[in-house]
């Protein structure tokens, strides 16, 4: 049996707002947008491929999920980001005005920053050391 994780929803204020800045500030693809009745999508969007896990980016309806949007993990980390190129992917993030919340370091598993999304969100930008 094989098992993976397939989509993590991700609460947003706004579902144009959101597709905006997942394809045009970190490059991800528009995987599907299908109208799913009154004021609701399925909206559903991944970097590079799609071959791996992919966001649902689901409007917030409630004014208990609009509290938690920017909030999903607490103020920790929520999703990491892997890249085969950590420096251009920075570089390339930061000059289409991606928040980040510290400078690159470089740890013992490889090349990490912190960066928010368009809601608060924080993420890992992660490329791992070579085995």
């Amino acid at each position: 049996m094989t098992r993976s994780l397939a989509t993590v929803s991700l609460l947003v204020r706004d579902y144009d707002e959101a597709i905006a800045w997942f394809t045009g500030v970190l490059g991800f693809q528009l995987l599907e947008d299908t109208p799913m009745g009154p004021g609701k999508r399925w909206v559903i969007v991944a970097p590079g491929d799609g071959l791996g896990a992919a966001l649902l980016l689901a409007r917030a309806a409630t004014s208990e999920q609009q509290a938690c949007i920017g909030r999903q993990a607490g103020g920790r980390v929520f999703l990491f980001l892997e890249t085969s190129d950590f420096h251009a992917d920075y570089q390339g993030m930061k000059s289409r005005g991606v928040h980040f919340v510290e400078e690159p370091r470089h740890e013992a598993y490889g090349w990490v920053v912190v960066f928010e999304d368009l809601c608060g969100n924080r993420w890992d930008l992660l490329e791992r050391r070579s085995a």
